[in-house]
């Protein structure tokens, strides 16, 4: 592993390509499971300014002091890049206790870094976080179908809790949700 593979804390400085990075993550994960023309949409100009001023937002003013934004680096040609990021803070969903249970919002690698060891730096660094703010269990949601976010935290021991919802992107996509105990 190089010296320069590191997760710090993003700045507004890492927007632009935290957009790139989901963008390209989102057309990996989801481009054969969507139509055609939704992928195009998610990749257009509209859609990265949208996603441009939400990750603004939250790191200029997060919903709490307990949401993060942080970024994986690498050194890459002699130059320290971004190249993964995760979104994590209290859980949303109305059956869990924010107090308690936390999730994992966004976890995205350049898809063409994955298995670098990148998306376990990542999710190392928001157990860690996670841990300190007094969370005990992490959930995070992913497509029901086969994909990669969803087989690499299950290698991890993540385990799917029983929920499950549907997001209409054009088509509609079953995902389900993953929970890991993080402390006692």
């Amino acid at each position: 592993m190089s010296s320069a593979q590191f997760v710090r804390p993003a700045r507004t400085a890492d927007v632009n390509t935290v957009v790139d990075l989901q963008v390209a993550s989102w057309r990996s994960m989801y481009g054969g499971l969507l139509p055609a023309e939704v992928t195009e949409e998610m990749s257009g100009e509209q859609a990265r300014e949208s996603f441009r001023e939400q990750w603004t937002a939250a790191l200029e003013s997060p919903p709490t002091s307990k949401h993060r934004l942080v970024v994986a680096t690498d050194e890459v040609g002699g130059e320290r890049l971004v190249v993964g990021f995760a979104a994590f803070g209290p859980a949303g969903d109305p059956d869990l206790w924010p107090a308690k249970d936390a999730e994992v919002f966004a976890l995205h690698v350049d898809p063409e870094r994955v298995r670098e060891g990148h998306g376990s730096r990542l999710l190392n660094a928001c157990v860690d976080h996670l841990v300190e703010g007094g969370f005990g269990t992490v959930h995070v949601w992913a497509p029901q179908e086969e994909n990669a976010l969803r087989s690499f935290l299950e290698t991890a021991g993540w385990r799917a809790d029983g929920a499950r919802r549907e997001i209409d992107m054009g088509r509609v996509v079953p995902m389900v949700r993953l929970h890991a105990a993080i402390s006692e």
